[in-house]
């Protein structure tokens, strides 16, 4: 008996993904709402498995699809995305499945082969090649650094459904499949959040798809990613959100992140924090002993400036900052305007290592690091407080 049901998502796909409840950490951020692993089952004259789950989910997988079919009458699978969350047990499914066929991009076949030593070949797919499922056809777009060198988009032409791999995805662990039946707020922060802390790197890679995808007239009735909710209404407000995320338009948003050792960065960031606002700006206030770096990631995804403090600790910047901003110029944030402060005992060395690392990430230098040696006083926090003034000037000149 299958404890576990597959759920019908449209007039001939399945979804048989796994629910994670408990995941709490996933590619260096915080999941607070665990996720899922979503695959698919196609019912066509070959029955075709998109994806697969992560390895301890196998059984869940086979117990969905053992709802609808028996898992040896699958002809094709194609995996869209090598990361071991959607691939973790594809070596064992091949195995029990015996499949005809097993696809995967170009890149994604090559990379399967280093992961894995696998019971068959990999049949490589590129941009523009089409799989006929006897009654059904899938078409396929490698979709290379999004976010993976291997990533790939089938579509199934006949019910305009794209599975998009971890494109339009987010983590959340939900009974919910599709996106419609989520609270709305609790959707919008999962989708921004998976974008800030996955996707912000290839922005431009992101643009330059979404162009090419209304170029080509593409009809696009359900998309169907790796990661939760499945959206099937309203798709252009998700795609006109990847947009807006992906050109990082400059708002009037300043992120003001810190650390302290004895509260000195402490205050000097709340002068910073009241020049910012007597400036015009809005203000996310983020201590490092409070908040996650990805938190922070998400925060800074419709900002237009980041303040950073840390205290000087072994003539280095503070360990949590140093963390914080080792993520974020990974992530490579467009736009921003900044500014470094910090406090110190007797090197001082943390406020210009910050400042430093705002500019290799392209971010603009709107005032000079402040530094404090011991407990900021009125004169400190009257340079901070200057400081919030004039890095809120520079950020409504350019936000607008």
């Amino acid at each position: 008996m299958a404890i576990f049901k597959a759920v019908k998502i449209s007039e001939s796909v399945y979804w048989v993904g796994a629910i994670d409840w408990n995941i709490r950490e996933f590619h260096g951020y915080t999941t607070h709402h665990g996720s899922t692993y979503n695959a698919y089952l196609v019912l066509a004259d070959k029955p075709t498995l998109i994806d697969t789950v992560k390895a301890p989910f196998k059984d869940e997988l086979l117990q969905r699809i053992s709802s609808v079919i028996d898992p040896r009458d699958i002809a094709y699978i194609v995996s869209n995305h090598t990361e071991m969350d959607h691939s973790g047990c594809l070596p064992e499914i091949i195995q029990i499945v015996k499949p005809e066929k097993v696809f995967a991009s170009v890149m994604g076949a090559k990379a399967l082969n280093q992961h894995f030593t696998l019971p068959q070949e990999i049949v490589p797919l590129k941009t523009g090649d089409e799989l006929s499922l006897g009654n059904k056809t899938l078409a396929f777009t490698e979709t290379r650094m999004l976010h993976w060198p291997d990533s790939m988009f089938s579509y199934l032409k006949e019910e305009r459904l794209l599975f998009s791999q971890d494109g339009f995805g987010m983590h959340l662990a939900s009974e919910e499949r599709f996106s419609d039946e989520v609270d709305q707020g609790l959707l919008d922060y999962e989708s921004a959040t998976y974008f800030a802390n996955i996707l912000l790197p290839y922005a431009n890679l992101i643009t330059a798809l979404l162009d090419k995808v209304k170029a080509t007239g593409l009809a696009i009735d359900m998309i169907a990613p790796d990661h939760g909710p499945i959206w099937r209404r309203d798709l252009a407000v998700i795609l006109d959100k990847y947009r807006a995320w992906s050109e990082q338009k400059p708002t009037r948003k300043a992120v003001v992140l810190y650390d302290t050792m004895w509260h000195s960065t402490e205050r000097m960031a709340r002068a910073v924090e009241e020049g910012l606002r007597e400036g015009g700006a809005r203000v996310q206030l983020m201590s490092m002993a409070a908040f996650h770096r990805s938190d922070v990631a998400y925060e800074i995804l419709d900002a237009g400036a980041l303040v950073v403090g840390s205290p000087t600790l072994n003539n280095n910047i503070f360990p949590t900052v140093a963390d914080v901003l080792t993520y974020l110029k990974g992530l490579r944030p467009k736009n921003l305007v900044g500014a470094a402060f910090g406090s110190y005992g007797w090197s001082g060395e943390s406020a210009l290592q910050v400042n430093d690392i705002l500019n290799e990430m392209k971010i603009e230098i709107a005032h000079e690091p402040v530094k404090c040696q011991y407990v900021p006083h009125e004169d400190s926090l009257a340079q901070c407080h200057a400081m919030g003034m004039k890095v809120a000037r520079r950020l409504i000149e350019v936000a607008g």
